[in-house]
């Protein structure tokens, strides 16, 4: 596998847009449930420090889950938005801490503590771990044992996809993108929100039709196009400490031998590619499918517009660019 860097050195650099059929929309519980949350990651000891919790405030990190699940109620919105933090507060602290995230086995020995926190059992040492134990009780609160399990395990795959990562950054290696491709869809942690959403919309996916291959390949769909648009947007800001290893841009441009500008808009077109695929699928799934499904699918465009106007919308995105690069006049 390849370890080189790409730079900022040809300029200016062009945003591609990404576009998206799909319609725009933020949850009305959207502001009382941020500062709900705000105080419940402040108070969980998952921040390292008084930075943390400021970054949690300022970053406005509760617009992602209040657009992607534009229509739930506020209770759903609540748990929601406290997994999507627990996510990032585990991302930020833990999977890329100097001395952890660069060390499989480091990884690895701390899972056991979060793995038995899904089966029920909180480690009191661990603020993740007590963190995830309280998320699972209220999860299984709200949805049946089947849809809380469908939530375990893709919390489970995603907690184990940390130890590949933490072996690319041992190793200083940047994955095939043949491999990426593959496991960005597990290293996301976005099948954990995927399996939310019927549960906090009130309904159930039944299990012949949560694996019908019609529904498996829009959710993989829309994974992939989450995976790809936030790689691309996030990629300045990713690049300063981690070479952004673990991004479709990076990927391809080593690989491939594109420049950094070719590299974006060849993972632009491939989500120009996924759009077209997934309406021409949706339109399949609609002749056969019940209203849960549909739902279902609805969910998963709420995630793909949701998660693209946030991202053009996140300073921390945006800002991390130069100064003089050209962005799209819309979406």
């Amino acid at each position: 596998m390849a370890t080189s860097a790409h730079s900022f050195a040809r300029r200016p650099l062009h945003i591609p847009a990404l576009p998206c059929p799909f319609p725009n929309e933020i949850n009305v519980h959207h502001a009382e449930v941020t500062a709900e949350s705000q105080a419940w990651v402040a108070a969980s000891g998952m921040l390292p420090n008084a930075d943390g919790v400021e970054y949690f405030r300022r970053s406005e990190l509760g617009s992602l889950p209040a657009r992607t699940n534009p229509t739930v109620p506020q209770v759903s919105l609540r748990v929601i938005t406290d997994w999507y933090f627990w996510l990032w507060a585990f991302d930020d602290g833990f999977c890329e801490r100097e001395g952890i995230g660069d060390s499989p086995a480091t990884v690895a020995r701390a899972l056991p503590s979060l793995l038995r926190s899904l089966d029920g059992e909180a480690d009191s040492s661990n603020p993740f771990s007590l963190a995830l134990k309280e998320l699972l009780d209220r999860i299984s609160a709200l949805g049946t044992p089947e849809q809380v399990d469908r939530w375990r395990v893709a919390v489970k795959e995603y907690l184990f996809a940390q130890i590949w990562e933490a072996a690319n950054r041992e190793a200083d290696a940047i994955p095939t993108p043949e491999d990426y491709l593959l496991m960005r869809r597990t290293t996301g942690a976005t099948y954990t929100c995927f399996a939310l959403i019927d549960l906090g919309g009130g309904y159930r996916i039944e299990t012949e039709d949560w694996y019908h291959p019609d529904v498996r390949l829009l959710s993989d769909l829309a994974c992939d196009l989450v995976g790809w648009d936030n790689d691309l947007l996030s990629y300045a800001k990713e690049r300063h400490s981690d070479k952004a290893r673990h991004n479709i841009v990076t990927v391809l441009a080593t690989h491939k031998s594109l420049s950094l500008q070719d590299a974006l808009l060849e993972v632009a077109q491939l989500h120009n590619d996924a759009i077209a695929t997934f309406v021409e699928r949706r339109e399949a799934v609609e002749k056969w499918a019940p209203a849960p499904v549909l739902a279902y699918v609805r969910g998963l465009e709420h995630w793909i517009r949701g998660h693209i106007e946030f991202s053009f919308g996140s300073a921390r995105f945006v800002q991390a660019w130069p100064e003089d690069t050209r962005w799209p006049q819309a979406v």
